[in-house]
C-alpha cells in the first residue's frame, strides 16, 4: 500500500515547477468547457510562489511526486480553499478529503466556522464531489463581463 505524505506550508518548498504543471495539468480538461479560462492560465511558478506568501499551501506526495494540492486563505469570515487539484490517477484516494481536513483544522484555530469555495458553474462533476465532503450551494458570482452566472459558491459549516 502506498504511504501519501502530507505537507501544511513546508518552509524549505521550491519545486514551483513542478506545483505548476501539477496545477496546469489537473485543469486541463477543463479548458473546453469553462468560459471564461481558468484564472490559473494567467498564473506562473512564480505566481504560485507570491501566492503561498498569503496563503497556506497544502501539497500531497507519494514519495518524491507532488500529487495533490490546494491554497488555504483566511478571509474575514471563512477559510477559503482554492486551486485544488489531485492528479488524475489519484483521485478516488481520499487526498481531497485530506486537505478539506487540514482546512477544517486551520478554520478551528483561527476561529472560523466556516469553509468556502467557489466551482465553475459548468463543472457538475466538482458540484458532486464537493457536495459529498459537506459543501453546499450557497450563492452564484459572474465573472467580470459576464451577464450569467460563471461560478457557484459552496460552503461548509463546521
Amino acid at each position: 500500500m502506498t504511504e501519501f505524505r502530507l505537507e501544511i506550508d513546508p518552509p524549505d518548498f521550491d519545486e514551483w515547477q513542478k506545483l505548476h504543471r501539477l496545477l496546469v495539468d489537473c485543469f486541463a480538461y477543463m479548458e473546453e468547457r469553462i468560459d471564461p479560462p481558468s484564472s490559473l492560465m494567467r498564473m506562473s511558478p512564480a505566481t504560485l510562489r507570491e501566492k503561498s506568501r498569503e496563503e497556506t499551501l497544502v501539497i500531497v506526495r507519494d514519495g518524491d511526486e507532488l500529487i495533490a494540492c490546494g491554497f488555504l486563505k483566511e478571509t474575514p469570515d471563512t477559510i477559503y480553499l482554492g486551486k485544488l487539484a489531485v492528479r488524475h490517477d489519484r483521485r478516488g484516494l481520499g487526498l481531497l478529503r485530506n486537505i478539506v481536513t487540514v482546512a477544517e483544522r486551520l478554520a478551528r484555530s483561527k476561529n472560523k466556522d466556516v469553509l468556502e469555495l467557489q466551482a465553475r458553474v459548468e463543472l457538475t462533476e466538482n458540484h458532486a464531489t464537493f457536495t459529498a465532503l459537506g459543501f453546499v450551494q450557497t450563492g452564484t458570482t459572474a465573472h467580470e463581463g459576464y451577464d450569467r452566472p460563471t461560478s457557484i459558491t459552496m460552503r461548509k459549516s463546521l
